[in-house]
């Protein structure tokens, strides 16, 4: 915890009670949600950032997409847009935002859409899309005016909830008792082979309500690495620059060790604006390795042509079978 984060902790009362305040009035119906006939499944955090939701988005996406008609809604975080965007074949990542210009790229048989205002971004999508079957809100945990019909709260394994405060000394985005609103929550960014013991004591730190349930998933990384029109093998690849824009590149930075590659690392906030003194810094590299939502932003630029690579990434869930009829029967 930085010094800044410590010396602001008086704050922390403050916004405590306002956001607990405001869960209350939303509890209460002091403020109102709207609920829709369209099911609606939201995928957040508690934190500001760093869970894996976008790879939670897309696991919904491959899950549901053969049998469903499915849409995707989120805010576009510091895209050059207001209002309501349906992504188009004029998209990128200026008009809608990187996250879902990556689920456009990706999924073409998916709507993919954005708006600051959830409620409209729904009513603009049920009267575009009729037949919509489920839409799947990006990062919507908090926002409440949207009564979603199923939420699934996340929570990374290196930076687990429970253990952590509200801002402005904490991540945290409300307070840690808002867990209660999740029908689902998924320790994200596990090890692989997390034991059955680790598992039962953060169980026994959450304490699930009558209504919930837990799940763990780890990020499984692909074993060759892509670029527009080319692939290359993970394990040979040559020293490399690693190029990062996202909330907690830690466990990518250590998946890539623990392959002994050699390679240095550019690491840039999340959702990074990139300026053209850091694109002819990474310019000067000879080969670039990056995520795949840093892609989306980085491969337009020509001068990074044929040297720009991106590593995927899929979630994987333990007990996915139970997870995902979860899902299916909320739908149906």
């Amino acid at each position: 915890m930085n010094f800044i984060r410590i010396i602001l902790f008086p704050i922390v009362p403050i916004y405590y009670l306002i956001t607990w305040l405001r869960n209350w009035l939303f509890d209460i119906g002091g403020i109102s949600s709207k609920s829709y006939d369209v099911p609606v499944i939201c995928v957040g955090n508690l934190s500001t950032g760093g869970t894996g939701k976008t790879p939670m988005i897309e696991y919904l996406i491959r899950l549901l997409k053969e049998e469903k008609d499915i849409a995707t809604l989120s805010r576009g975080y510091k895209r050059q847009t207001k209002g309501f965007v349906l992504a188009d074949d004029k998209a990128n990542a200026d008009t809608i935002g990187d996250e879902p210009f990556q689920f456009f790229r990706k999924f073409k048989d998916v709507s993919v859409a954005v708006d600051e205002d959830r409620q409209n971004g729904i009513e603009n999508l049920m009267e575009l899309k009729p037949d919509l079957n489920v839409i799947l809100l990006d990062d919507a945990f908090q926002h409440r005016k949207v009564k979603a019909g199923f939420n699934i709260m996340l929570t990374a394994y290196n930076n687990l909830y429970y253990k952590d405060w509200v801002l402005p000394t904490g991540n945290l985005r409300e307070p840690r008792s808002g867990v209660k609103r999740a029908d689902i929550i998924v320790v994200t960014k596990c090890n692989k082979d997390i034991s059955e013991a680790k598992k039962l004591e953060i169980a026994s730190r959450i304490q699930l309500r009558d209504h919930q349930q837990l799940f763990f998933s780890y990020v499984d990384y692909s074993s060759v690495v892509k670029s527009v029109n080319y692939k290359l093998n993970l394990d040979e690849l040559p020293e490399f620059t690693l190029v990062t824009g996202i909330a907690n590149a830690i466990p990518l930075v250590e998946f890539l060790k623990e392959k002994d590659l050699k390679f240095n690392h550019l690491e840039f906030s999340d959702h990074y604006s990139f300026k053209e003194s850091d694109i002819e810094t990474i310019a000067s590299k000879s080969l670039i390795i990056t995520t795949e939502k840093d892609f989306v932003r980085l491969s337009r630029y020509v001068e990074l042509k044929d040297k720009l690579y991106y590593l995927p990434i899929e979630v994987k869930i333990d007990n996915s079978a139970e997870f995902n009829a979860s899902i299916i029967n909320y739908i149906n």
